[in-house]
């Protein structure tokens, strides 16, 4: 971090995460991995902060364990893959997270993940098994996979049902944002109560996710605006650029009021607003 430029690292659980287990082994392990985490964040307060990990198996508990890292771990929200198992977070099932973390405005976080097999076999199959993988994975798949488990939210209403939800999306919006006019219709199409673009500006944090590249930059900036970007880098899995990842915001084209809020002021708002008391449950019967 220091080698970097890097004053604070915000961790979380590496993918495939705990989406890939049984439900009892999840269940189990949210608890633990968020424990460790929270120690970690605990050792080293002013360079640590951490994004806890959901049992997504169970939304149940996977909303007691978000209350739990928000309120009890001081946690700054969660991360997600779009896929748990054979199941979208799309289904219903798994909306009482999304009804936690707007609660306690916290953000969501969605990763990457694996292309399921059948996908992989059909779409990015090639002769050489390696290049194969890279082209699932890293090279576009991740990013494509990502991107649809965006959109399908949105198109499923998630963001009407709750509209001060945040999610935070990496790579510079995992490719959605270099289509937004050619998809813009399809808002229309699911009778969304906003243009789909309104949902990137009002309710998706993007980030560069280790891709530093100053021309999506200045593209994001203009597709969602400045108030929009998050830095990240993708560490340890992406080489830090030359002059470190300070040097890619330092030789960025942008206003000191501008550079500030994506190196760090976006993110310590959203965190300010975090609500750490668990909210009211009520039950009618």
């Amino acid at each position: 971090m220091d080698a970097t430029g890097l004053d604070v690292q915000v961790l979380s659980l590496s993918p495939p995460g705990l989406q890939i287990l049984e439900r009892a082994d999840a269940v189990a392990l949210q608890r633990v991995t968020n424990d460790q985490l929270s120690e970690a964040v605990r050792a080293h307060p002013e360079r640590l902060q951490g994004l806890a990990a959901l049992a997504t198996q169970d939304p149940a508990r996977a909303v007691d364990e978000l209350e739990r890292a928000i309120t009890k771990l001081g946690l700054n929200g969660a991360m997600l893959l779009g896929r748990t198992r054979e199941n979208s977070l799309v289904d219903t099932d798994c909306w009482p997270i999304f009804e936690a973390a707007e609660a306690l405005n916290a953000p969501l976080y969605l990763h990457p993940q694996t292309p399921p097999a059948a996908v992989r076999d059909a779409y990015y199959r090639v002769d050489d098994p390696m290049v194969s993988s890279g082209l699932a994975l890293f090279g576009i798949g991740w990013h494509y996979d990502t991107g649809v488990q965006v959109l399908r939210l949105i198109l499923s209403g998630v963001f009407d049902r709750f509209p001060n939800l945040q999610l935070i999306v990496g790579h510079w919006g995992e490719v959605v944002l270099f289509y937004l006019e050619r998809i813009e219709n399809l808002g229309v199409l699911a009778k969304l109560e906003r243009p789909l673009i309104e949902y990137f500006r009002n309710n998706v944090f993007i980030t560069p996710g280790g891709m530093y590249s100053q021309r999506y930059l200045r593209w994001t900036i203009e597709t969602v605006g400045v108030e929009r970007v998050l830095f990240a880098t993708d560490y340890p899995y992406v080489p830090d650029p030359p002059g470190g990842a300070r040097g890619f915001l330092e030789g960025a084209e942008l206003s000191e009021a501008d550079r500030e809020k994506i190196a760090s002021g976006s993110w310590d708002q959203l965190c300010a607003r975090i609500q750490r008391t668990a909210p009211r449950r009520i039950s009618l019967t």
